[in-house]
This record gives C-alpha cells, sequence and structure tokens, in this order.
C-alpha cells in the first residue's frame, strides 16, 4: 500500500510521538510521502468558534511543534494545521475529506473506564465516517 498523504491528528499525549515516527516510515516508503499533523480544539458551545482560546492555542502551538520536530528528525515532509470546532472527531473526518488524504493515522493510549479498556468518542467516529484507510496506533502500555 501507498499512502501519498497521511493525515495524524495529535493531541499532546505520547502516542502522538509514536504515530508520528510510524506515519514518516510509512511516508518514506512512498518518496514524496506528505504528513498532515492536526490539532483541533473544541470550542464549547457557549463561546464562538472563532473565540480566542489563547491558552489552548498555546498549548497546540507547542505540540504542532514538538510532532514537527520529529518529522524533521526523520527527513519526513510535514505540515501542520490548528483548527478550532465543536467537535473534533467530524473535524478530523473533514479535514481527511478536504485534504484527499490516503490514510488517517490515530494514536490512542490505553485508556479505561470502569475497569474496561476503551476508546474515545473520536474513534468510532472516524472508523465510521473516514473518506480512506485507518490506522489504529496503541501507544504501548509499559
Amino acid at each position: 500500500m501507498e499512502f501519498l498523504k497521511i493525515l495524524v491528528p495529535v493531541a499532546g499525549t505520547e502516542a502522538d510521538e509514536e504515530a508520528m515516527e510510524l506515519a514518516c516510515r510509512l511516508a518514506k516508503q512512498k518518496n514524496g510521502g506528505k504528513i498532515v499533523a492536526l490539532h483541533v480544539i473544541s470550542i464549547g458551545r457557549s463561546l464562538p468558534l472563532d473565540a480566542e482560546v489563547e491558552p489552548e492555542i498555546s498549548k497546540a502551538e507547542d505540540i504542532l511543534a514538538h510532532v514537527e520536530s520529529i518529522a524533521r528528525e526523520h527527513g519526513c515532509q510535514i505540515e501542520t494545521d490548528l483548527l478550532q470546532a465543536r467537535d473534533v472527531a467530524p473535524a478530523i473526518v473533514d479535514e481527511a475529506i478536504e485534504r484527499e488524504v490516503d490514510l488517517i493515522l490515530l494514536g490512542v493510549g490505553y485508556k479505561t473506564r470502569y475497569g474496561e479498556f476503551c476508546l474515545s468518542e473520536v474513534v468510532p467516529h472516524v472508523l465510521q465516517n473516514a473518506p480512506c484507510r485507518v490506522i489504529l496506533y496503541q501507544q504501548r502500555t509499559v
């Protein structure tokens, strides 16, 4: 399989780093593969979508700068994008459609709810609505 455009949503977790490294390996398989790192800030309904939420914007810029440095270390082409949206999952799917990506690579941590493994609300929505292939990369638990 060849992936010319890979969308990697990042949230500032340790799983982001491993997902970015995997994205780099996949992008390098096809010379000229490109990675898009996306961070979505969830804006509550009490605020306008274009609200200046400075602490979140600053944190998001740091997250994107970090994953960009990982990609550059691996010699990969990367573009970063910061979006504000009501819901994260639909924003990821919309971005994948708009950018016509070949793959969405989601790094997920190991989370539990009531003692059982669970996925966030984002993952099922992306899996159900993605216009392309999706790879879930679960963070190491050890």
